[in-house]
């Protein structure tokens, strides 16, 4: 099933997936849904322009497969474990990583449309000078 294509991702495909995944663009749009064929869609358009020729099934296997492993070394590591590691940890680190944080503040979000506290601490400051 990894494979759905007939060939193997190579290793510079795996860099261009991993490029065009980094783009928040991109990210937004893969949190913000389920169903995401569009996304992926682009994506594959996008590597093309690498001179990657992958439809869109293929990138989203490939998404899927590396933030399953990412996940399974991640939570290895969280225990403990320091004998699972894979290719691209810390390129998808850099992606995944704040991912949890990130998930959490959304609810939050109209708070984050506010100026800051501190904002409001300056004027009562200027107030009393």
């Amino acid at each position: 099933v990894a494979n759905e294509g007939g060939k193997h991702w190579t290793v510079n495909e795996v860099k261009a997936l991993i490029r065009i995944w980094s783009d928040k663009n991109i990210q937004q749009q893969l949190e913000g849904t389920v169903r995401n064929k569009r996304i992926f869609e682009q994506v594959a358009a996008r590597l093309q322009k690498f001179g990657i020729d992958r439809d869109w099934k293929q990138c989203r296997t490939k998404y899927k497969n590396l933030k399953h492993e990412y996940k399974s070394v991640k939570s290895a590591q969280d225990s403990g474990s320091t004998s699972k590691s894979m290719k691209f940890f810390n390129e998808l680190d850099a992606i995944l990583g704040h991912c949890t944080m990130e998930q959490a503040s959304k609810s939050d979000n109209d708070e984050s449309e506010r100026p800051p506290e501190w904002t409001e601490a300056k004027s009562e400051k200027d107030s009393i000078g």
